[in-house]
């Protein structure tokens, strides 16, 4: 009974790890009214060279997008949107 208790609290606290590492950042705690428009937005990306796959806002209020750099390099980029700065990055 004291190991499965254990073993159970030990697989929580993996998966409680493992979800929180998948989240996204919080980029903003703004109401929207204050955001940039999404097509705003997606205008000051694209004058930042990046080729644009999808665009999507997340739960932590960001502007998320998945696409490419101007070196052609796969990207994940979360921006705030209120002054439209990135807030985190991956490069592949």
């Amino acid at each position: 009974m004291k190991r499965t208790l254990i073993t159970g609290i030990l697989v929580s606290g993996l998966m409680t790890v493992s979800l929180s590492a998948l989240a996204g950042p919080t980029c903003t705690d703004a109401p929207q009214e204050e955001w940039m428009s999404e097509a705003a937005m997606q205008q000051r990306i694209a004058d930042l060279g990046y080729e644009v796959k999808a665009f999507k806002t997340t739960d932590g209020n960001c502007y998320e997008i998945y696409g490419w750099d101007d070196q052609e390099r796969r990207v994940e980029i979360y921006f705030n949107p209120v002054d439209g700065s990135i807030v985190k990055q991956e490069i592949d």
